[in-house]
């Protein structure tokens, strides 16, 4: 991982993008940057045990998506949108060539961004995803618009522990069904990443599956593991989907110890 020396000044603040603007914090300092990805309607709060554990030797910027945390809200919640605002995050805060931790969507955002850009990117750690299946029929699509119908008294509540954004039960439900199609289709990117990315497995099933839906997603991954050597296991730890960033910081912030020691041996 190229490092060029230069310390840069600590900032949090708002970074106005296009309609909206984002909440970005910058630890700021020499060290190697990491910019964590968080999981679709989360804020950057759930990285502090990870920071924490990495410690002071490492650059860790934060932030959150539109309409999360404390970011204010837009017109635009596409995934094309969150790849502009990484973009404009990283110019922002003038960083090259960073480590993407990415917990969830996070994860699915930073894989993508390392196959468009692995220049750009010196890898990825994924935390529980991205795995490549998803649902695509309208069918299984109808399924998630009523999980949210039926739950949407709940988003309020969600928000003040950072699980839900400002949005509309439709809204997230649509960040979900977009999700699901990019799932889908994402076996040939994998196939193409060309940087380091280790993964961080969880256990057990997430709010809203049924049965082995998890397990069955995590198995997806094996065939690509076996042909493309880039991508790697790191652990496998016992939290389930949605406590694994809180239970299992120790095990992401070993991953990512371990892609930067790659990417500094000139892997």
């Amino acid at each position: 991982m190229t490092n060029s020396n230069a310390t840069y000044p600590a900032w949090s603040g708002m970074l106005p993008v296009e309609d909206t603007a984002l909440a970005v914090t910058d630890s700021g300092g020499a060290g190697i940057p990491v910019i964590y990805l968080n999981g679709s309607y989360a804020g950057q709060r759930h990285w502090r045990p990870v920071i924490d554990d990495l410690g002071s030797g490492w650059r860790h910027i934060a932030y959150d998506e539109r309409a999360r945390g404390k970011s204010k809200k837009s017109a635009d919640y596409s995934f094309e949108a969150c790849v502009r605002d990484l973009d404009a995050v990283l110019t922002a805060r003038r960083v090259e060539r960073p480590l993407l931790v990415g917990w969830s969507y996070g994860a699915l955002l930073g894989v993508q961004w390392a196959a468009r850009y692995p220049g750009r990117v010196a890898g990825v750690v994924g935390v529980d995803g991205p795995y490549p299946v998803g649902w695509t029929d309208e069918a299984d699509l109808e399924k998630v618009r009523r999980l949210f119908r039926k739950f949407r008294w709940a988003l309020p509540m969600a928000r003040l522990i950072g699980n839900a954004a400002r949005m509309s039960a439709e809204q997230h439900a649509e960040i979900n069904i977009e999700a699901h199609k990019l799932h889908a289709a994402l076996e040939p990117v994998l196939d193409s990443v060309t940087v380091p990315v280790r993964y961080v497995v969880a256990s057990g099933e997430a709010f809203g599956s049924s049965g082995t839906l998890q397990q069955d997603m995590r198995a997806a991954l094996d065939p690509v593991l076996a042909r493309n050597p880039n991508l790697m296991i790191s652990a496998k730890v016992a939290s389930n989907h949605g406590t694994i960033v809180r239970k299992d910081f120790r095990a992401i912030a070993e991953a990512a110890r371990e892609v930067a020691a790659l990417t500094c041996e000139g892997r």
